[in-house]
């Protein structure tokens, strides 16, 4: 996707579903710069008026003083509404549309394929759903809004400048919107290379303090703390000397306007005088266009920082816009059409991203409603692949499955730094706190449960700290219950329990799984006991099936490992 491309994808997403929003944000923020701009030039025209007409009596008690009092405490209190407005407004909008890039952002790398490549490099995941993201709100906050602000404050300045004198007008807002809008697109122009240094520079120092951290061990024992040490502190450097060219660039901004701003006040100054010397205007008529002027060049002000951003929310976009258009060429899994059957594998051959050797050679498999296969082999086999594929998680090259709605339960348990009501409903978010405890329950942790004093409000720490290694496989097994798939896809699923444990585990798995397909891939003889048909693979073939009351099958029984 070209940068366009990306550009557009992410335009869109803050654009639908929030532009009504969007636009009252940028209204209510053109509303306080022109309340802003108003207020000023009315208190500096009643200030000089109230100061003239005071030099005489019959002046001073034909000024009026209640109309401009009346509009100074309205702009200032229209002022404050809409800036206070204008924050509620535009950060709404602006958050709103932040949750659900990064909820969209989720669901696109979780997608087979993607969820690989992306946990490969874990690091580049966690800053696309963080850094990256919250880069993307200066896109409207930072450069949109302060945009259309400045250029509508450019042009009402010019207008009423215009209504003293027409040239006066014109000359002053040409300068502004030339200034005011050059200035910021040369500096985003000259750090746009330092933002994608410092975004860069970033992530790397944050991946490898993650690795400083989490593999102290291994680095010392392998001798590289220390070169880990310098590749942070170098990377640092580099964050460093990003920053330093940045904060440059937005002073030199800083500098410009202010002597742009000053020139202007300058040049209606002289203009006004000379008008006022002419008697074209009055005093307190030049005042006012004098903090018109004043004041029209403070919202360009807002565009520094967004402009010397501007580099880095673009380095943002590019990252992030390919996964928002990307469609997800994972083929659905289609039902088998026979009767009475939940999988059905069709010469299939599976090859894992860069691999050279297939992980499923011509493999054919059917699987009639409520059987359980136990699929044996040593590792390497083909096992786990055979899972991935009938999951949907891995592609195959060649050949068909279909399949009812499966869940796989992985080697690994991942639990999350949340509750344990947050980790359990990841398998069915409708799920109400009675199915909850039942499938607590039902995995053997209605005790542990009992135990907690916050019960499912109870935190669990990454990775599940705070459980032992069954209570987090209980855990799981919890969640397939709440899942509800008429497929169970086991992988290993007692592989580092003890016995006592795994065979409580095994026992719940056959009771409730109870008229569903169970495909469970084994080398251990407790898993495989409760099967009605033995698979056993090598080199990613099915090369022998066995059903319970053969003696190929007791013979295949006796192969595995006791325990």
């Amino acid at each position: 996707m070209t940068g366009n491309s990306s550009l557009r994808a992410v335009a869109s997403l803050f654009w639908s579903g929030n532009r009504n929003r969007l636009l009252a944000g940028a209204l209510l923020s053109l509303a306080t710069v022109l309340c802003g701009i108003a207020l000023l030039g009315l208190s500096g025209w009643f200030i000089t008026a109230t100061a003239i007409a005071g030099l005489s009596l019959a002046t001073a008690l034909a000024f009026d003083v209640f109309a401009p009092s009346a509009g100074i405490r309205f702009l200032a209190l229209a002022r404050t509404a809409s800036r206070y407005g204008e924050r509620i407004v535009t950060h709404d909008a602006t958050l709103e549309v932040l949750a659900e890039l990064r909820e969209r952002l989720f669901r696109g790398w979780a997608v087979a394929g993607a969820a690989r490549a992306m946990a490969a490099r874990p690091a580049r995941l966690l800053f696309r759903l963080t850094n990256d993201i919250d880069a993307l709100d200066s896109l409207y906050l930072r450069v949109l809004v302060p945009l259309f602000s400045a250029a509508g404050a450019a042009v009402v300045a010019g207008l009423a400048l215009g209504l003293i004198d027409i040239r006066l007008g014109v000359a002053s807002s040409l300068f502004l919107l030339a200034v005011g809008l050059g200035v910021p697109t040369l500096a985003a122009r000259l750090a746009r290379r330092p933002a994608r240094r410092r975004a860069h520079a970033l992530e790397v120092l944050r991946a490898r303090s993650i690795d400083l951290v989490r593999g102290q061990s291994e680095l010392t024992m392998a001798g590289r703390i220390f070169a880990q040490r310098e590749a942070i502190a170098e990377a640092d450097r580099r964050l460093a000397e990003a920053d330093d060219a940045m904060n440059r660039t937005e002073t030199g901004v800083s500098i410009t306007l202010g002597i742009a701003g000053a020139v202007l006040l300058a040049a209606i100054l002289i203009f006004g005088a000379e008008l006022a010397e002419r008697g074209y205007i009055s005093a307190p008529v030049a005042a006012l266009a004098l903090l018109i002027g004043l004041t029209a060049t403070e919202p360009f002000a807002a565009l520094r920082r967004g402009a010397v951003e501007l580099g880095r929310t673009l380095t943002a976009v590019r990252r992030v816009g390919p996964r928002l258009g990307a469609q997800d060429s994972t083929p659905a899994i289609n039902a088998p059409n026979a009767a009475r059957t939940s999988i059905c594998l069709k010469h299939i051959t599976a090859v894992h991203p860069g691999s050279v050797h297939p992980a499923l050679k011509d493999v054919s498999l059917q699987v009639g409603h409520g059987e359980r296969i136990a699929v044996i082999g040593a590792s390497g086999a083909g096992k786990s692949s055979l899972l991935a594929a009938l999951a949907g998680e891995m592609i195959p090259v060649g050949g068909a499955v279909s399949s009812l709605p499966s869940v796989l339960f992985t080697q690994r348990t991942e639990l999350f730094n949340d509750t344990l009501r947050g980790n359990l409903v990841l398998a069915n978010p409708a799920s109400r706190d009675g199915q909850l405890h039942a499938a607590l329950e039902a995995a053997g942790l209605s005790r542990l449960l009992a135990r907690l004093p916050d019960g499912l409000d109870t935190m669990l720490g990454e990775g599940g700290a705070g459980l032992s290694t069954g209570q987090a496989r209980r855990l799981a097994l919890a969640r397939l219950v709440l899942r509800d798939a008429p497929v169970w896809l086991l992988d290993e699923p007692t592989e580092g329990l003890d016995r006592e444990t795994a065979n409580d585990v095994i026992a719940r798995v056959g009771w409730f799984a109870a008229g569903r397909t169970l495909v469970v891939s084994t080398h251990i003889r407790r898993e495989a006991e409760g099967a009605d048909r033995i698979v056993r693979m090598a080199q990613g073939r099915i090369l022998a099936e066995a059903h319970r009351g053969t003696a190929e099958y007791n013979s295949l029984l006796e192969g595995l490992r006791p325990e």
